[in-house]
């Protein structure tokens, strides 16, 4: 088992290492029980080997074993027979319940995102609840999701998945909607659980009665010390949907921004794929894919893209292949769409000034118009109802979310209504 443990790491790693901290390790493997027993030369090795090559050394062989092996750590003398332990032992999981390829190893970053990596290590390794709870902000593709995995995947470790729970606010939206039907509370459903890890936080704004729940629950888990972990696209805190109840206990914890993923961290991960997949690409290649390609998710598709060339081809790529994938690839990441380009295109469909469409006017037509651009600001800017509200005059919540309902049940009801939703949709995209 440790030969061939070796030639598995060897591939990662460089043989000055292995010979620094892998060759001293003693291990023991027990195929029925499914468990390994790494034995350490002595306590200050085990300290160290803990601190500065764990994490590697665990999501290395994650991919070596096979599901559903246990990792224990032990110090004793390495010349001893292997039934010989001193020293505590600490038993990790290594089945990544959450994705095998969601770790801290496999999240790259950079000095930009030092803190909210280092906070989030520091949460899913102890138990503790320090920083309770702990928020995860960042826009659409710096991270936000797989470090949250990274995180759950941790905490697996150590805690049975059954004590986890994972999954969006939808999820958590549709576990309490159906603890209300059954006439449970669903803080009593959700007491089973030691970890709370939740992404898409932002979602709870349409649902204001989730967010007097959450309260509720947020109490129960803060109290027994049990962790909470949230991600949003925006920070949390100077979020206006929130229920000040609500929003003064999320700033109980820590809120931490993650940056979005510089040329240098899209370089190291055209690299790292490059060497995970065989791919053979020039620096001069790989540096054109990092400048041009800002969106992550993109890049990651484009990698996809010049592998499935290298599997379906059977051919090392010449630059003319390279450049001819990259001429058939737009670069079109999603672009930020602001209300006030929305209220232009409404108000010229319309025949009416902005002036008009944000104003008092009551005219059937004008306030047909304001009820439609409302509608479009919602679905395609994602914005709360009070931020509605001041987008359009300064008007109360419950007009922008009156005028939102009534043109979402018009489009399911009247053909004409839906037919010109998606032609100014068409016009503002």
């Amino acid at each position: 088992m440790k030969s061939s443990l070796r030639q598995h790491l060897s591939q990662r790693c460089p043989e000055h290492e292995l010979r620094q901290w892998f060759d001293p390790l003693r291990i023991t493997a027990d195929e029925d029980e499914k468990h390994l027993l790494v034995t350490f030369p002595h306590a200050f090795f085990g300290d160290w080997f803990r601190s500065t090559v764990q994490d590697g050394f665990e999501a290395a062989i994650a991919q070596f074993l096979e599901p559903g092996y246990s990792v224990e750590y032990a110090v004793g003398n390495a010349n001893a027979n292997p039934g010989v332990v001193a020293g505590p032992a600490a038993a990790t999981r290594m089945d990544f319940p959450f994705g095998r390829e969601f770790t801290f190893e496999t999240f790259i970053s950079n000095k930009k995102n030092y803190f909210p990596v280092a906070s989030a290590k520091s949460v899913a390794k102890n138990q503790d609840a320090a920083y309770n709870p702990l928020c995860i902000c960042g826009e659409s593709g710096s991270g936000k999701t797989h470090l949250l995995r990274a995180m759950a995947n941790e905490v697996s470790k150590t805690c049975e998945k059954n004590f986890i729970f994972f999954g969006t606010m939808e999820d958590l939206s549709t576990l309490v909607a159906t603890a209300r039907r059954e006439g449970t509370p669903p803080r009593q459903v959700l007491q089973q659980y030691r970890y709370l890890f939740v992404d898409d936080f932002h979602r709870v704004r349409d649902d204001a009665a989730l967010q007097e729940e959450l309260i509720q629950i947020f109490d129960a888990f803060h109290d027994s010390r049990r962790q909470m972990v949230f991600s949003c696209p925006e920070k949390i805190t100077a979020s206006d949907y929130l229920l000040p109840a609500l929003k003064s206990r999320l700033e109980w914890g820590l809120v931490v921004l993650l940056a979005r993923q510089d040329v240098d961290i899209r370089a190291r991960y055209i690299q790292r794929m490059c060497d995970a997949k065989k791919i053979r690409l020039t620096k001069e290649q790989m540096l054109t894919l990092a400048q041009r390609f800002e969106d992550f998710r993109y890049l990651q598709g484009i990698m996809l893209k010049l592998f499935a060339f290298k599997e379906l081809v059977h051919q090392d790529m010449q630059d003319e292949d390279f450049t001819r994938i990259l001429e058939y690839t737009e670069n079109r990441p999603e672009g930020r769409l602001s209300a006030e380009e929305i209220q232009t295109r409404v108000a010229e469909h319309f025949g009416i000034t902005v002036r008009d469409l944000v104003g008092d006017r009551r005219q059937h037509g004008v306030v047909f118009a304001r009820q439609v651009a409302m509608f479009l600001c919602r679905e395609l800017t994602g914005v709360s109802y009070p931020g509605l509200g001041r987008l359009f005059g300064g008007k109360d919540h419950s007009t922008a979310m009156y005028a939102v309902r009534k043109v979402a049940k018009l489009q399911k009801e009247n053909k004409d209504v839906r037919t010109m939703i998606a032609q100014l949709k068409k016009k503002c995209s």
